[in-house]
């Protein structure tokens, strides 16, 4: 730069020294050089200001110094024609000087040009090396436009297959934490504006009538256009130039035609060529920075949007919550947001699409003159045939999105409780309910399909349509007028461009219509009522710690209030007990401190943080210690202390994994007494002021209730300087608590110490009385400290009948208790419920199992196994099973169609260029009968094209609509033969993604794929079928370009297919965390981890952002190379028009150039689709892939069918039985031998890891056989199929799971009983007095997890379907340790009557439940190592039992 400032300066001076010698001087000769002096010092000053600013590339600076050059061409140009002609000579010393200067100025300025292309290096940051620096960031000007900074990672993605560690960081604007600001800016005024009208519309409502609640209107649209203005701004502005530059080239070409039938000079037929090229290439580049930057706005608009929703699912109110479930959630954040990110990536359209096709109807007026008013009649008419179906498709859209949420709720239902539904044999009846609800939503997407293909026919043909009635009245009107090339082609080439805005018409509109359905639901629910922040106040200033005064609380403002003015006071340190019996409101009590409820009166103050522990124990998908952790500071020793205070420690040393050991699912993989510790062990170390504990000790035995209350709850325990309130069921802590809370049907009656209470003879008093004197009726469940309250109890309260009886049951057993050894406590060891690899909700994985060797350490620690990736080419068996699924009539139709339409469309131009040549014949122009027939003629090509058009869309969409039903039905019906361990291993949010956004896909998007796939295939054919009929020389261009084309679309694939492979593989997380956030928003709120979470949802979503953004960029790189060869095909089609000047008609060579201009937009949106296609057929890839997972066995067996009546009895024989959980795996059973007789009671112990669970799952053949056999009154279950061995065999699993759906499905899902019967089973299982108060009796509807039932009404239920089944052989997984005492004593009590003739098989955690069985059975490692009655077994001081019982205290 310095050295052209010199040549400038010395031009001047050369100046100033010729005119002071006398010679001539032109003012240019000062002027010129003086201009540029200035000009290059002020682009030196940028350079530097630049600098400093950190930029390391000027976008002005580097169009300044092209311009630059390109004029100094032309001065170059002149002087080297100069030096070469003959005629002149620099004979004085100034011209001499002058030329040098002229001479070397050019070269300079290339250089300066050249060095400008690159940018300036930036000193390295601290950051750097840690992470992949996005190279768009130091790219230069021209590697932005042209995209050359994406080469690297397309070299790479060609080299090898793309991995997530290959993707580069995003950058800050495109972070979701560097949108928040501005976005929570725009959006959270408005979210308060209507949430705040919302309470003061519920709140005017008169007090008298239902107070429902009022939904708020919210529109989360203009907060988002207002957190990008600026960048939408600039994409519109490129938009606009990119729509107007398609309208050089037709006004160029009518100059070429010109050129061709006149006698201009060559030099212009050449300048029209290149301008033709130059004007294609400023229209492909603004387009693809119009792409590119209206993709990254739209992304960064999914960011704010999925942040918006999940930030609402933490705050929503519980009566919001009603009207919407884990699923539907889910499926806004997969399905809604992607419909609105895909309508902003086409927004545009809806201003460019009507600008397009008013500047092409202004042009054909130029023309065509008032004939044009017959091409636009014929667009007026399609506008009302395009409202009515827009209307229509809304309509169908809303539809098919209430049938989709409906499928992906019950399929969140049925994955997660897959477990419960195989150990029922019902996986049948609930695929029934999912294929009927798919056939709903196909019936709606078979009409949508319709309308579909008729919006496109309708415009694709519009272009037609419009150019027949347009040339049919401009050669009808007035026979001057005459079709000649020049208006045939260039109204032809404008008629083409028309094209592109009517085809992006009918996409607008289905888009339109799914965005407008996809937004209201987005705003329905970030309009649902929120929780009232101010419910519970936080006043430091209050004396005492937890605070209720008058209070009045609902769950929802149209229920009744289930707490009623409610008052008490806790001081700071103490422990405070709630009783009361089931539905008393204990649990509401806590909820109301949380601020989950609805406070309609009163006042609530909690002083100091919280930490909470539900009845229910959420867990996340993590490692044990980053469960108890729960984000805080790792510190060893309070660590460690912690968990031998919970005693975790037994469990976690007999796992290879430690508190690494992942925990799966929803906590799937542990029980519930070790999921209930787990969450205790959070509680203790967040290290809180308040404590609420909903029955912590319900899901642990006596023992470790003992343990647990003696070193973390009691006086002595690790919480005994924090205030806690505890919700129990255990009568014999009671004497140690402080103060006890007794509720009564939503009212606190009485408060005081165990004494006082007890002392009253009050409500306290009939509670214990009431437990008892159900409880004594089993006096082998009592424990000591039990016991003696009993005493007191009795002492207390004075003379009462049903205490005398069960006085005198105790004193009548007491020597056979002490024979026995029964007293009640169980020691931490046997208690242990294990860290089991087996589900105890859901089913998972035997973790007890020997460690399997795996690279990472410590060895299965790990449960969840990353999601595979496919990686290279999509094989050609995925397209082969997809068109086999589509059917080969429906694609044999569809290509024949296809090509016959193109082949009709290939004559009507042919036709047209001859009708144009008539022209040049004065005969044939007065010929009305030629005109007429070449008119009849062109119109009847153009109406066989509408036809076979319109029977290809309407095959297409059908075919592969009937595709995606078929590839649904067969994934869902593998998922669900599907073996245990496949769901143990595979998040559900993963399968759920299967379900719901690869479904979407092959459902909707990936029909537009295939068909302009194949309309852009047949098009580019005829387009060179076309040139090379008229133009044979065009063949050599031809050849050499496919090359590049062909190679230029491998080389993008390999990364683009890869992109979108990792790009759907990193989305999965983001749903499993939704959901798993959803479940645990009450303890994720309580423990104020609101930030976190949010952070770590924002985290997931840039994650997947990150393989996104360089999808982006691969498809800009390939468009812009495909255009810029594209463009090359018109610059050699106008130049061989050129050159051929006079070989050639003006008809044919406005056909050719006509075909070249169309041909270049074929062709990239060939390859785009194509690339397209491959990367959505990873949709049909994925639903394939979980088609071919190992099954279980068949679930039938017709060959080998056992009687109806079998098992008759209910013997049960293992024979040397063996078995493991996959393959490859270590044997968790070793020779089993025993034989179990019909109708007797055993009970299966052991300790950790012994077997005892895989023990009753090899009954139900969850998991098969590696040896041996088991067999049920003489039948070998291996031999029978699943169903009939499964649904002979009753359970009472552990964790009461219930289903969406009415009272009655969730009893008897096939409909095999009659209403005497379900009502038989719920009266035995002490439940008829609840449903049949219930409004709709069996029909009641029960909601999603059954939260809408305490959970002892859902164990209930449980128990009413085994007594409604009723089989020969029931398993008990310790069915009763996570209920209260009432809810536990009424299903033995009826278990003891009702399968008293059954073989009844229990798995006890609680020795202490079991030692009134016929037989014990011991297991060790995987091995049966006594078998025997209780009472033999504690004879033998050697035996192992023996050894249980003494740890247990029973002896």
């Amino acid at each position: 730069m310095v050295i052209l400032l010199c040549l400038c300066v010395a031009e001047v001076g050369l100046s100033i020294r010729a005119y002071s010698l006398g010679w001539e001087v032109f003012p240019a000769d000062y002027y010129s050089p003086f201009i540029k002096c200035l000009t290059l010092i002020m682009a030196l000053v940028f350079v530097l200001v630049g600098r400093r600013r950190g930029m390391g590339s000027s976008g002005i600076l580097f169009l300044f110094w092209f311009l630059f050059s390109l004029c100094n061409l032309i001065t170059y140009r002149s002087v080297l024609m100069d030096t070469f002609s003959q005629d002149t000579h620099y004979s004085v010393r100034a011209d001499q000087s002058k030329y040098v200067i002229k001479v070397v100025n050019f070269p300079v300025l290339l250089v300066v040009l050249f060095l400008s292309c690159f940018v300036d290096k930036r000193p390295l940051s601290s950051t750097q090396g840690k992470k992949i620096v996005n190279p768009e960031e130091n790219a230069s000007f021209l590697s932005r436009i042209t995209f050359w900074w994406f080469t690297s990672m397309a070299i790479k993605g060609y080299r090898k297959p793309l991995v997530m560690e290959d993707m580069w960081e995003l950058s800050t604007e495109n972070k979701t934490s560097g949108m928040l600001p501005e976005f929570d800016k725009h959006w959270i005024p408005v979210l308060k504006k209507a949430i705040q009208r919302s309470q003061m519309d519920g709140s005017s409502k008169d007090k008298g009538t239902k107070n429902v609640p009022v939904q708020s209107q919210v529109n989360i649209l203009w907060p988002l256009l207002k957190t990008f203005p600026l960048e939408l701004f600039v994409a519109g502005f490129m938009k606009l130039v990119g729509s107007l530059m398609p309208f050089v080239n037709p006004q160029i070409l009518s100059l070429v035609i010109a050129f061709v039938s006149g006698d201009e000079p060559y030099w212009r037929g050449f300048l029209y060529a290149t301008l033709m090229f130059f004007a294609s290439m400023i229209e492909s580049l603004f387009n693809s920075q119009y792409e590119y930057r209206i993709f990254c706005i739209a992304m960064r608009i999914r960011s704010c949007v999925v942040s918006a929703l999940y930030r609402k699912s933490l705050q929503l109110s519980n009566s919001a919550r009603k009207n919407f479930t884990v699923g539907e959630i889910v499926n806004l954040m997969a399905v809604d947001t992607q419909r609105v990110m895909e309508f902003i990536q086409i927004v545009n359209l809806l201003w460019s699409a009507p600008l397009q096709i008013g500047v092409c109807l202004w042009m054909l007026w130029q023309q065509l003159g008032v004939s044009t008013l017959g091409g636009l009649a014929v667009m007026i008419l399609l506008f009302p045939v395009n409202g009515v179906i827009t209307a229509k498709l809304r309509n169908l859209q809303i539809r098919m999105m209430k049938e989709k949420d409906k499928r992906i709720k019950l399929m969140n239902e049925i994955l997660s409780g897959i477990k419960v539904l195989k150990l029922y044999a019902w996986e049948e009846s609930f695929q029934e309910q999912v294929t009927k609800i798919r056939d709903k939503e196909i019936r709606v997407l078979t009409i949508q399909a319709y309308l579909a293909a008729a919006i496109t026919f309708a415009f694709t043909c519009a272009p037609f349509l419009v150019a027949l009635a347009s040339f049919a009245m401009y050669v009808l009107l007035d026979p001057r007028n005459v079709l000649d090339a020049s208006t045939a082609f260039v109204s032809l080439s404008l008629f083409n461009i028309l094209r592109a805005p009517m085809a992006f018409l009918p996409m607008l509109v289905t888009f339109a219509a799914m965005f407008v359905v996809s937004l209201s639901r987005i705003n329905k629910f970030l309009g649902s009522d929120e929780l009232d922040p101010d419910a519970v106040s936080n006043d430091d200033n209050e004396k005492d710690v937890l605070v209720m005064e008058n209070a009045v609380f609902a769950w929802s403002r149209d229920e009744a209030p289930t707490l009623k003015d409610i008052s008490f006071r806790i001081k700071p340190g103490s422990l405070v007990a709630l009783v009361g019996q089931v539905g008393a409101g204990k649990s509401s009590i806590l909820s109301a401190f949380l601020g989950d409820m609805e406070k309609l009166e009163g006042y609530v103050n909690i002083k100091g943080s919280i930490a909470y522990v539900p009845q229910q124990a959420w867990i996340q998908n993590e490692t044990i210690r980053n469960n108890v952790l729960f984000g805080k500071k790792y510190t060893e020793s309070k660590y460690n202390r912690i968990l031998e205070a919970t005693a975790l420690k037994p469990d976690l040393e007999v796992l290879p994994g430690g508190d690494q050991t992942e925990v799966g699912e929803k906590g799937i993989n542990v029980s519930g007494g070790q999921k209930q510790r787990i969450s205790l062990a959070r509680a203790v170390y967040n290290d809180a002021d308040v404590y609420l504990l909903d029955d912590p000790l319900s899901a642990v035995d006596s023992h470790v209730g003992k343990h647990i209350f003696d070193n973390v709850l009691g006086s002595k325990g690790l919480l005994k300087e924090k205030t806690r309130l505890l919700v129990t069921h255990k009568i014999s802590i009671l004497p140690q608590v402080d103060t006890i809370l007794v509720l009564k049907d939503g009212y606190l009656t009485e408060s005081g110490s165990y004494s006082e209470l007890l002392n009253k003879k009050g409500a306290f008093s009939d509670i214990l009385v009431h437990y008892i004197s159900e409880e004594v009726g089993k006096a082998d469940d009592i424990d000591p400290e039990e016991l003696q309250i009993i005493e007191q109890v009795a002492a207390s309260v004075g003379p009462n009948p049903k205490l005398e009886r069960c006085l005198s049951r105790l004193s009548s057993s007491e020597s056979d208790i002490q024979r026995s050894g029964s007293e009640r406590s169980l020691s931490i060891h046997s208690s242990q419920d294990g860290l089991r690899k087996r589900r105890s909700k859901s089913g998972n994985l035997q973790m007890d199992e020997k460690k399997e060797k795996k690279p990472v350490p410590p060895p299965r620690s790990r449960l969840i196994d990353a999601e595979y990736a496919e990686v290279g080419s999509v094989k050609w068996w995925v397209y082969f099973a997809y068109i086999k699924a589509i059917g080969l009539w429906g694609i044999g139709i569809t290509l024949v169609a296809y090509a016959v339409s193109h082949a009709f469309s290939l004559g009507a131009n042919i036709w047209l260029s001859e009708w144009s040549n008539d022209a040049s014949d004065p005969e044939k122009v007065t010929d009305i009968k030629l005109r007429n027939l070449r008119l009849g003629v062109y119109g009847a090509l153009g109406t066989g094209e509408t036809i076979f058009v319109l029977l290809a869309t309407v095959m297409l969409n059908l075919a592969t609509l009937w595709g995606s039903q078929i590839l649904h039905d067969r994934m869902l019906e593998h998922v669900m033969k599907c073996r245990m361990s496949f769901f143990d291993t595979t998040p559900m949010g993963r399968i759920l993604n299967r379900f719901s956004k690869d479904v979407d896909t092959t459902d909707i998007t990936i029909r537009f794929n295939v068909r302009l796939f194949l309309i852009q295939c047949f098009r580019a054919t005829i387009a060179f079928i076309g040139i090379c009929l008229e133009t044979p020389i065009f063949l050599a261009v031809v050849l050499p370009l496919g090359v590049c084309y062909y190679f230029i679309q491998r080389f993008y694939i390999s990364s683009s297919r890869q992109l979108k492979r990792i790009e759907s593989i990193t989305r999965s997380p983001i749903y499993t965390h939704f959901s798993e956030t959803v479940t645990g928003t009450t303890s994720i709120r309580a423990y104020g981890a609101t930030k976190r979470f949010i952070s770590e949802s924002n985290s997931r979503v840039d994650f997947n952002h990150s393989s996104y953004f360089p999808s982006l960029a691969a498809s800009r790189w390939l468009a812009i190379r495909l255009e810029f060869l594209g463009y090359c095909i018109v610059f050699f089609s106008a130049l061989f028009a050129v050159l051929t000047k006079g070989t050639i008609s003006p008809g044919i060579a406005g056909l050719s150039i006509s075909y070249a201009l169309t041909v270049t937009v074929n062709l990239n949106m060939l390859v785009r689709a194509s690339s397209d296609v491959e990367t959505n057929i990873v949709s049909v890839e994925r639903c394939l892939e979980y088609t071919t997972a190992p099954t279980e066995a068949a679930w039938y067996c017709e060959s080998n069918k056992p009687d109806k009546s079998w098992p008759r009895s209910g013997n049960v024989v293992f024979d040397n039985y063996t078995t493991r959980y996959r393959e490859g795996l270590d044997l968790v059973l070793y020779g089993l031998s025993c034989n179990v007789h019909a109708g007797e009671k055993v009970g299966i112990v052991g300790r950790t890891g012994a077997g005892k669970s895989s023990l009753t799952l090899s009954l139900f053949r969850i998991i098969e056989a590696a040896g041996g056999s088991i067999t049920i009154d003489g039948v070998d279950i291996s031999k029978i199929g699943l169903h009939d061995l499964r649904s002979k065999l009753t359970i009472i699993p552990q964790d009461p799971v219930l289903f969406t759906g009415t009272l009655r499905m969730n009893l008897d899902p096939f409909g095999h009983y009659d209403d005497e019967a379900i009502w038989n089973s719920l009266e035995l299982a002490h439940l008829k007095g609840f449903v049949s108060g219930l409004d709709a009796g069996l029909d009641h509807q029960v909601s999603e997890g059954g939260d809408n039932l305490s959970v002892g009404q859902r164990q209930l239920v449980c128990l009413a379907r085994a007594l409604l089944r009723k089989s020969k052989i029931l398993v008990l997984d310790e069915a009763t340790a996570a209920i209260d005492l009432e809810t536990d004593d009424l299903i033995q009590a009826t278990i003891r009557k009702e399968f008293r003739d059954s073989t009844v098989l229990t798995i006890a955690h609680r020795l202490n439940t079991v030692l009134d069985y016929d037989r014990i059975m011991v297991l060790d490692k995987g091995k049966i190592i006594e078998y025997d009655s209780p009472s033999d077994l504690l004879e033998d001081e050697q035996s192992v039992f023996y050894s249980m019982a003494k740890d247990a205290g029973l002896i």
